[in-house]
């Protein structure tokens, strides 16, 4: 396939950023260092709604945007306006120039099950264009994988066979998040969307039923106008009030009702619907009551139209016990279909709505409910259980070297370098790990052993041998050019349920889940490891191991940031030994902290001075006798 240029659309996106994305920019055009090559990567640190997996999605939008990356007169205007006033002219007419004609990335295809700290997409570019995108990306894509994954769960637990419709528009952040909605939740499995605009655009198909505010609005079978019907076959039109009324008489007496309990403007309202559209007629039946007026109501409106050749196509319940309505529902629905000879009138397809969320659908399941249609607004349009994915996005590589943010909570750790991501898969076809490895390194080899270290393991070791590796990565653009063709929105949704699909249900299952495994070569895990240990220059930690007569083996931290080099380790370590030795054996501990402190004041005056920080040492405030222990220390024990 010959690559192509991405359409530009409009209006411009390169304004949806942070201001800090345009002072750094500024500052990296005036250090001459906006062209220097650069990868930054976008993950998730942690599985959302306490599953093990997320969908990947939002990545057609955030393509499609990189073509509108671009700074328009009225942008640059606007710029001058915030930016400082030194800001120089200059640095404008760049930004003007701007664009992802320099822009590579990789990603995982759309609606791919995906997991923490693996990257769902790798940018390549110029420092300043790669930074640019950063916000751009984030919001594209994290509130994407977050509704896909929501509505994914909601599928995993409705099972294949009951419908899904979302019907959150009117519950969403705004229009553009009530699209999104609609969008990704189609994505995550769901079947319809009462959003006539989202139908529209992305083609999902659209489902709704009647509201009880048309209901209401009818008082009696003389507001019914047209009153009349023609036969789906042909033939004389009918008065469908009156046969309505008749039918409505044989049901009560079936089912035991007085036949004046069922209101009449409810069975108007039935009766007009059912004129404007009698192949599609479906009841609401709860305005009033669901036994004693809804039901018998849409029975008569549902049998007048059988006699007429037409098939009413289904029934809606919006409040109440919906597990045992559906119940009461489909027993009545199977005797009116037994009593009066109409077979397929037992199946009458039975929809709920009323603020649906996960636990509603599990208690469904359970209870046996009869329900085969289920709309979800709030609970899945909102994401009430985890309102945020929390993706980020972090440079990994400029000018060729590897970049890590260095940190002691080991799940903020960045992983260094631009990488390869493969998916390793056991005997049975079910996933089992993604490995990540250098961009460089060899493909895993199936049937091979491998050497990984685990993440969130502290870069434990284990053996695997993988019977299937996929490179889960693809290449969508390559310099600004279209390297692969999107998946239509159907191909996505179509992806979606098949990765879902293959995980193992041990990872599947939405309760307690088993964590799926992620984690890195041993060429990678040396590149960290070296990291880490070069990044000991910006920050060390002593750990001093108490024990004490009175309360035994007790711990503190003693504590610098940063200092600039390993070899000023080891020179604070001989302090502590130094002073350890002055104070002997009946030394109280407080001196030694105050001799510490001092430690560091004089210490101010060496050249590391300006990399030094404060030493913070906690210590019992009765000791009788210690030991300090010293993490790197050959012989590791002084008493004092």
């Amino acid at each position: 396939m010959l690559p192509r240029s991405l359409p530009r659309p409009a209006p411009p996106m390169a304004p949806l950023a942070d201001l800090y994305h345009l002072t750094m920019a500024y500052a990296l055009w005036r250090t001459g260092r906006h062209r220097d090559p650069a990868a930054a990567e976008l993950f998730f640190r942690r599985e959302p709604f306490g599953g093990a997996f997320a969908v990947g999605a939002g990545l057609g939008q955030a393509l499609r945007s990189l073509g509108a990356l671009r700074f328009s007169a009225a942008d640059i205007a606007y710029l001058r306006s915030v930016l400082p006033s030194t800001t120089e002219d200059a640095f404008f007419d760049y930004l003007s120039t701007v664009d992802a004609s320099e822009v590579t990335v990789t990603s995982v295809p759309e609606g791919s099950v995906v997991f923490s700290r693996v990257p769902l997409l790798q940018v390549k570019g110029p420092l300043l264009v790669v930074q640019l995108l950063e916000t751009t990306l984030l919001c594209l894509v994290s509130y994407a994988s977050l509704v896909a994954t929501n509505a994914a769960r909601f599928r995993l637990l409705a099972g294949p066979e009951m419908k899904l419709l979302e019907l959150g528009l009117r519950r969403a952040q705004g229009p553009d998040g009530g699209l999104s909605a609609s969008k990704y939740s189609y994505i995550g499995g769901f079947d319809y969307t009462s959003n006539v605009l989202a139908g529209k655009l992305y083609g999902i198909p659209v489902r709704g039923t009647v509201a009880h505010s048309f209901i209401m609005s009818f008082r009696s079978l003389e507001e019914v106008q047209p009153r009349v019907l023609s036969p789906l076959a042909g033939g004389k039109p009918m008065d469908l009030p009156s046969l309505a009324e008749s039918w409505l008489q044989r049901v009560c007496e079936l089912l035991g009702t007085p036949s004046d309990k069922p209101n009449r403007g409810e069975l108007a309202a039935f009766v007009s619907y059912a004129i404007a559209f009698p192949q599609d007629f479906q009841g609401l039946l709860d305005t009033y009551c669901v036994m004693r007026s809804g039901l018998p109501n849409f029975c008569a409106v549902a049998l007048a139209l059988h006699q007429l050749g037409y098939r009413a196509i289904g029934v809606r319940l919006d409040s109440g016990d919906l597990i045992q309505q559906s119940k009461d529902t489909r027993r009545v629905l199977r005797a009116c279909g037994a009593h009066f000879q109409v077979p397929w009138f037992g199946s009458i397809p039975i929809a709920v709505s009323n603020d649906i969320s996960e636990q509603s659908l599990e208690d469904f399941i359970r209870e046996g409910s009869e329900i085969d249609m289920v709309g979800v607004g709030t609970n899945l349009v909102t994401c009430p259980l985890q309102p945020s994915l929390g993706c980020v996005y972090k440079l990994v590589e400029v000018n060729g070297s590897p970049c890590l943010k260095f940190t002691e909570e080991e799940e903020k750790m960045t992983i260094p370098g631009i990488k390869a991501i493969y998916r390793l898969y056991d005997a049975a076809g079910h996933p089992f790990m993604d490995l990540m490895a250098l961009e460089n390194e060899p493909s895993p080899s199936v049937g091979q052993e491998l050497v990984v270290h685990i993440l969130g393991r502290r870069g434990e070791a284990t053996k695997v041998r993988p019977s299937a590796v996929e490179l889960l990565h693809r290449m969508y653009l390559r310099d600004g050019q279209v390297y692969e063709e999107l998946p239509s929105l159907q191909e996505v949704r179509s992806h979606a349920q098949a990765s879902l699909n293959l995980l193992s249900p041990v990872h599947r299952q939405l309760r307690d889940p088993q964590p799926y495994l992620v984690a890195m070569t041993e060429k990678l895990h040396l590149l960290l490891a070296e990291l880490q240990h070069a990044s000991q220059n910006c920050k060390s930690c002593l750990t001093a191991k108490l024990w004490t007569k009175e309360w035994g083996r007790q711990s503190w931290e003693v504590t610098r940031e940063p200092c600039p080099a390993m070899s000023t380790a080891l020179l604070w370590e001989q302090r502590v030994f130094f002073l350890a030795d002055l104070g002997g054996p009946a030394s109280p501990v407080p001196s030694v902290m105050t001799g510490l402190m001092s430690s560091i004041t004089s210490t101010q005056q060496q050249p590391m001075s300006p990399y030094c920080g404060i030493l913070h040492l906690i210590l019992a405030p009765k000791p009788l006798e210690c030991h300090w222990e010293y993490p790197w220390a050959s012989s590791n024990k002084w008493k004092f």
